[in-house]
């Protein structure tokens, strides 16, 4: 087999397989639930792809705590400040998307899930105000239920240092 499509990565156990989709599940289920009932904004698309860290390799740096909260704040954050100084063209989207990876990168909060988050500023337009609902507050929530379902299941999350 070509050396490009070997896997890097243990062959994981059933335990690991079923708990990462669990996590993921829970999660997004429990954020669904709590927007539904609280008539707030908690989610975005984003999000299922921080569980797949949250819950398939926890002990990853991109899976951290400040990781998730920061770089989805550092990544929204610059797509609403050139969404609201640029017009909504495919240059101002690839800009938008490159300087909040260089952002993330810079202040080592690197979670490629959101490389997304520019992408859904430009898309819905929605204001400041999404800084702190559905991205600040969601993807805290996020954490903590990564925290306690890590905690529940056995497994350590998150990484000592982190």
């Amino acid at each position: 087999m070509n050396q490009y499509f070997t896997r890097s990565l243990p062959k994981p156990g059933p335990k690991l397989v079923l708990l990462a989709g669990l996590g993921g599940l829970v999660a997004i289920a429990c954020l669904r639930l709590m927007t539904d009932s609280a008539h707030l904004s908690l989610i975005m698309a984003p999000f299922g792809a921080s569980c797949v860290l949250l819950f398939a390799v926890p002990g990853s740096p991109l899976s951290q705590p400040t990781n998730v909260v920061g770089g989805h704040f550092i990544a929204t954050l610059v797509g609403l400040l050139l969404r609201l100084w640029l017009p909504d063209v495919w240059w101002a989207l690839a800009l938008a998307v490159g300087l909040a990876i260089a952002a993330m990168v810079a202040l080592r909060v690197t979670h490629p899930p959101a490389g997304a988050d520019p992408l859904v500023v430009f898309a819905t337009d929605p204001g400041f105000g999404f800084l702190i609902l559905p991205v600040l507050s969601g993807s805290l929530l996020l954490v903590i239920f990564a925290v306690a379902y890590h905690r529940l299941s056995g497994q350590s999350y998150p990484r000592a240092g982190s």
